[in-house]
């Protein structure tokens, strides 16, 4: 609960780094779970030293505390209604590497991939891999006993960590670990160690019988670790004892070594529980990963990435991703082509090709994301997630499991983790519906009577969580039951820790975050057309998943610049997701104009990353606008506004007299002044005016089919040649270029800044000026990838009618249009190595796949540079964002362009993207496609 003043509270004793921003405190809010539960403040530990003195506030000012790694796991483990500890900010850290002992200490807020990094120069690796590895914290893995696709050869995080640095409610040192012979050792001076062992040493044939049954029984705590003939290892017993035991601020983990051979077998088969009664034949194959995938989650791959997203697959309807591993590649090989013969379904694949490998485990990452929306476009959500089974039970549990989703009326979208019976399930929950959350009650209860009926556990690598924890005298017995709550009091005596989780269970109804007051339809300036037209459900498409936090550069993202310049929730998709939220539950005090909001939005590049990055097809850039747009009508909006918001108004006057406008901004005292009161930061150069607008010297198209060159503002305005390239490469293809007759503007600077009348205004105008050509079905060229982005996205959110749909139709990039071109033939680009930025609009609107294929064809040697170049428009330019620009355009493009290669051409489509080249790395000459087509 929010408290006036407790962060200057938690700051007086001792605690250094604190915030009860009401923005951070809605960003904190929740994680990737249904759950919804406002922190008193977020602290961000430095050391050790930090998380006692956090402790030691919480318990003089009566607050709880809630560790916290990355947020993503889904049963709402890491919010709580105290002090929640971000270990992700700053102990982040791999401490060191023993590459022969096979061993790495760690700080909690590690990401797996950092530490996956560290270890493989090595040849080394940690085991366990969840498909949110990009992401996910060791800290939170330990928590939740994390485990992933690969933990029938590595084991879950309880097998991989040997030894953890941890502190107690009341501040005591806990350190666990082994000596030298691995005989489990574990070290405290308050007795809690004893009193441990005696809770234990009351009910021994419970803590035998009912713990510890089968390879994913992850809900309640590892209690048979604590058995004598175990060793009384605390330190497996810690893990998955999500945060309510010890604070653990540092861990000793093993690495493991990763086989040489691998190969990749696809069975298909005509239903999932078909494949789930499969499964024990599988797993004599010994295979290092057994996943199952079923058609509705390949569906929704395909309705939202299209039909390249997904290699071909075997027939079925049900598919199960078998990767065999070992040293000899030959005995591997021998495996995959014993299993693939062995007919345990309709059809099988060996994969050997290393590509197609990653693209097919790609489905399997993104699945959870990617099916958080229904193809009936309602949000599909975590509230059964990862329940398991006996393998040997696994296709009895699907079957059942089937008819139970017939009973309640939901649908689903299962995948999972079949080797171990594990199933990852999202489903259509109606939490907006009056009766939803007792109708989610009904079905989990049903569904938990139904695992425990089968042996098996309601978590198999989450935790329990807000989500199950009420459930869990469903699963255990009262005196199992009884033995873990012993083992919290004996812990952590006065519940500081975690409060609501696995003991003292908070009703599973409790707190859910999608609640009924979620639509917002009336007076929103955008159409939310995917949405039903309602920007709530537009907000909740973010689930919590995280991939924002994830540097996606490795595989060709952008999402999210601003994260990971600044490292802060907050300037995350996620957090400005969670705050966006909070104005359309009316569940607290923030709205529309509350600085809170402004705070986590005027970061935000509007780079549309998460829109195609986003496996929910979060897209901030639409929602920041229209926050901007409702805050701001018929009110006084900020300097830049005004300035690089109505860039093309301005950019008429200046072309009129371009070297005295040219000239002007030249001179010192006058630039600056200049800047400072357009709102623009003083280190920026405003680009200079053309000598002539690329109108004025247009002289026509020529005889070839006609086509139309949309010349947008910036090109007209600034770069005239870039046209004139476009026009030259358009007429050597046989094409007739025409231009409007007047100049049109897409109204780009207006939508930025969230002028949305004013950017309609102006789209009005395109249509009318193009949609007689577009009902004729010419195309019409699109060079500046900002604006060619918003005809074929904004245009039919903020226009209505047949024709807008038929100009965003018609609407193609340069690339696009050529390579359609039957007798196109490009220029010889065999000694040219293309250092190319993609502009981030190019990217998540139309791709830039296209545009590398044409220049791969050309011959040239592509390089493409992952991320955005931190200009965004008008972003890189207003005060308050340069440091912000600059450290992103560091993070991958600066880099590519201060490596030099033989005979390099700097390709960049923005004019943002060439501005902010051409201030951060002069000399380097940056060149639009056309113009590298064209030869100049």
């Amino acid at each position: 609960m929010s408290r006036p003043g407790i962060g200057a509270e938690i700051r007086r004793l001792g605690v250094p780094d604190v915030s009860d921003d009401a923005a951070v405190l809605g960003a904190y809010s929740s994680d990737a779970s249904l759950y919804r539960v406002p922190p008193a403040a977020v602290v961000f530990p430095h050391s050790a030293d930090d998380v006692r003195a956090t402790l030691a506030a919480a318990r003089e000012l009566g607050l709880s505390v809630t560790a916290r790694g990355a947020g993503t796991s889904v049963a709402g483990n890491a919010i709580g209604p105290g002090i929640v500890v971000d270990f992700s900010r700053h102990m982040n850290q791999v401490l060191s590497v023993d590459a022969d002992a096979g061993t790495a200490v760690v700080q909690p807020g590690v990401v797996q991939a950092a530490l996956q990094a560290a270890a493989a120069p090595h040849g080394l690796r940690f085991g366990p891999d969840p498909s949110t590895s990009t992401r996910c914290t060791i800290g939170g893995m330990i928590g939740n006993d994390a485990c992933g696709a690969r933990s029938l050869a590595f084991g879950r995080t309880s097998h991989n960590t040997l030894g953890l640095r941890a502190l107690l409610a009341d501040g005591t040192d806990l350190v666990t670990g082994r000596d030298a012979d691995g005989t489990p050792t574990a070290e405290a001076a308050n007795g809690v160690l004893d009193r441990v062992r005696d809770v234990v040493a009351a009910d021994l044939a419970t803590a035998r019988t009912e713990f510890g049954t089968f390879g994913r029984h992850v809900s309640g705590l590892a209690v048979e670790h604590l058995l004598p003939e175990k060793g009384f290892d605390v330190t497996r017993a810690l893990v998955g004892s999500e945060g309510t035991l010890a604070v653990i601020h540092e861990a000793t983990v093993r690495l493991v070594s990763t086989p040489p051979a691998k190969l990749l077998v696809v069975l298909g088969f005509p239903d999932f529980p078909t494949a789930g009664h499969a499964t024990p034949e599988v797993l004599k194959f010994e295979p290092s990963a057994c996943e199952g995938i079923d058609r509705r989650i390949i569906d929704v791959i395909l309705e939202r990435r299209g039909p390249s997203a997904v290699p071909d697959l075997p027939a079925g309807d049900a598919w199960m991703f078998v990767e065999l591993s070992g040293t000899d590649p030959d005995d591997v090989r021998r495996k995959a082509d014993l299993l693939a013969a062995a007919g345990l379904g309709v059809s099988a694949l060996v994969v050997d090709n290393p590509v197609a490998t990653e693209r097919l485990w790609r489905i399997r990452a993104d699945g959870a994301g990617l099916a958080g929306r229904a193809p009936s476009g309602r949000p599909a959500w975590a509230g059964w997630e990862d329940a398991a089974v006996p393998p040997d039970r696994l296709g009895d549990y699907l079957t059942r499991f089937d008819e139970l989703l017939t009973t309640h009326g939901l649908t689903a979208m299962p995948f999972g983790h079949f080797g171990e019976g594990c199933v990852h399930v999202r489903m259509d929950f109606a939490f907006d519906a009056p009766d939803g959350p007792d109708r989610y009650r009904s079905f989990v209860e049903d569904a938990a009577d139904l695992v425990s009926s089968l042996g098996g556990s309601l978590s198999g690598e989450h935790g329990d969580g807000r989500a199950r924890s009420e459930l869990l005298p469903r699963m255990y017995s009262p005196r199992a039951l009884s033995l873990i709550a012993g083992v919290k009091q004996a812990f952590d005596p006065d519940g500081l820790l975690n409060p609501g989780v696995i003991v003292d269970a908070a009703p599973l109804t409790a707190d859910l975050r999608y609640g009924a007051r979620t639509s917002l339809r009336k007076g929103l300036a955008m159409a939310y057309a995917s949405d039903g037209g309602d920007f709530g459900q537009a907000v909740h498409r973010c689930t919590g998943v995280g991939k924002c936090r994830a540097d996606n550069s490795a595989s060709g993202g952008v999402m999210c610049p601003s994260y990971q310049a600044t490292g802060e929730e907050i300037h995350s998709t996620r957090g400005r997701a969670r705050l966006l939220q909070e104005i359309v539950n009316g569940e607290s005090d923030i709205s529309w104009g509350s600085p809170a909001v402004h705070e986590a939005l005027d970061l935000c590049l509007a780079c549309k990353g998460c829109a195609s990055d986003c496996p929910t097809g979060t897209d901030m850039a639409s929602y920041k606008a229209e926050v901007l747009h409702q805050t701001y009508k018929r009110r006084l909006r900020p300097r830049s506004h005004y300035s690089v918001g109505w860039l093309p108004r301005w950019a008429k006057v200046g072309s009129a007299m371009p070297r005295f406008a040219n000239k002007s901004m030249d001179v010192g005292p006058l630039r600056k002044v200049a800047l400072k009161a357009a709102g623009v930061d003083t280190r920026r150069r405003m680009p200079a005016f053309a000598r002539r607008t690329f109108r004025r010297t247009f002289a026509g198209g020529g005889t070839g089919t006609p086509v139309v060159l949309f010349v947008d503002s910036f090109t007209n305005h600034f770069a005239p040649q870039v046209a004139d390239a476009a026009a030259q490469v358009l007429r050597d293809a046989g094409y007739a270029p025409k231009i409007t007759r007047q100049q049109e503007c897409c109204g780009l600077p207006w939508i930025s800044t969230g002028q949305l009348d004013g950017a309609a205004k102006r789209l009005r105008s395109m249509v009318d000026a193009l949609a007689e050509d577009a009902r004729a079905g010419l195309p019409v060229v699109g060079l500046e990838p900002s604006c060619t982005a918003v005809l074929r996205h904004e245009l039919t959110e903020l226009v209505e009618g047949e024709d807008a749909a038929r100009v965003a139709a018609a609407t193609v990039t340069l690339a696009e249009l050529l390579t359609r071109t039957e007798d196109w033939q490009a220029p010889d680009l065999s000694e040219v190595t293309v250092v190319a930025q993609p502009h981030c609009h190019h990217h998540a609107v139309m791709g830039w796949e296209t545009d590398r294929a044409l220049l791969e064809k050309a011959g040239a040697r592509v390089q493409s540079v992952a991320g955005c170049c931190g200009m965004a428009g008008n972003f890189g330019v207003e005060q308050g964002h340069y440091e912000v620009s600059v450290a992103i355009a560091e993070a991958n493009l600066l880099p590519a362009l201060r490596t030099p290669a033989a005979n390099r051409v700097v390709l960049a489509d923005g004019f943002s993207c060439r501005t902010q080249i051409d201030e951060l790395a002069p000399g380097t000459q940056p060149k639009h496609l056309a113009e590298l087509l064209a030869g100049r």
